[in-house]
């Protein structure tokens, strides 16, 4: 009753509680467990359908009197849900692969960034193994320079500088990250040789990191979880 489509417990579970798919109990135990989502934190949810991350996500703020705020990003339309979401959550239908920092920094509060990023993509999977791994790699990586920016990079010549100070830019902005310092930030993976170098990069950059495969992912499923806290 685990394999793919088959209505095991957390299937059942999802249904009682009113999640939209079973994968809230995922972002439900990561939660549990490194207290990810504080109450009033601001919260960006990367290829958040069905929506069910976005349930977890406004019920981990707390209270509407505690504030707070959750926007998710897919390449689907997705309604807010009905249940367990309420004002703070908004949607935006958009490829993230090319979404602007600019844009995704202007949804946050104030244009101040998220205290924490969540990144459920995954690619359609071929069945290739190497390919989707390679893929996963890749929808990490975006995910991964929409928080912290390129820092590594080599800032840009004169005349670009000149160029974008001319268009009322300052110069590396786009090479800005926008999760806040402090932040936190999930990353979904499927396993691979190199999910292990990809964690490398990521950890010189946080407090902690860990790699977890929640036990509501399905047995058959290859999807592990990076989490890191505390942007330094």
């Amino acid at each position: 009753m685990s394999g793919a489509g088959s209505p095991d417990f957390y299937y059942r579970e999802a249904q009682r509680l009113g999640y939209l798919a079973r994968s809230a109990f995922k972002l439900l135990q990561m939660q549990n467990k490194y207290k990810l989502i504080k109450p009033g934190a601001s919260v960006l949810d990367l290829g958040c359908a069905p929506g069910a991350w976005l349930q977890v996500a406004c019920q981990s703020l707390g209270p509407l009197k505690n504030g707070g705020t959750v926007v998710g990003i897919d390449l689907k339309k997705v309604k807010v849900p009905s249940v367990h979401c309420d004002s703070r959550v908004q949607t935006v239908c958009a490829d993230v692969m090319k979404f602007p920092k600019d844009q995704a920094r202007a949804l946050s509060p104030k244009g101040k960034g998220f205290s924490v990023i969540l990144s459920d993509m995954c690619p359609l999977v071929s069945g290739v193994t190497t390919k989707d791994a390679a893929l996963s790699i890749e929808l990490g990586m975006r995910a991964l320079d929409l928080a912290i920016g390129t820092p590594d990079l080599p800032p840009p010549d004169d005349a670009i500088c000149e160029e974008k100070q001319s268009d009322g830019c300052s110069a590396g902005e786009d090479e800005n990250g926008i999760l806040q310092p402090g932040g936190n930030l999930v990353i979904k993976l499927l396993e691979s040789e190199d999910v292990h170098e990809f964690s490398q990069v990521c950890k010189a950059r946080f407090k902690k990191s860990a790699l977890l495969r929640p036990k509501a992912t399905r047995s058959s499923s290859r999807e592990i979880y990076l989490i890191l806290q505390g942007l330094r």
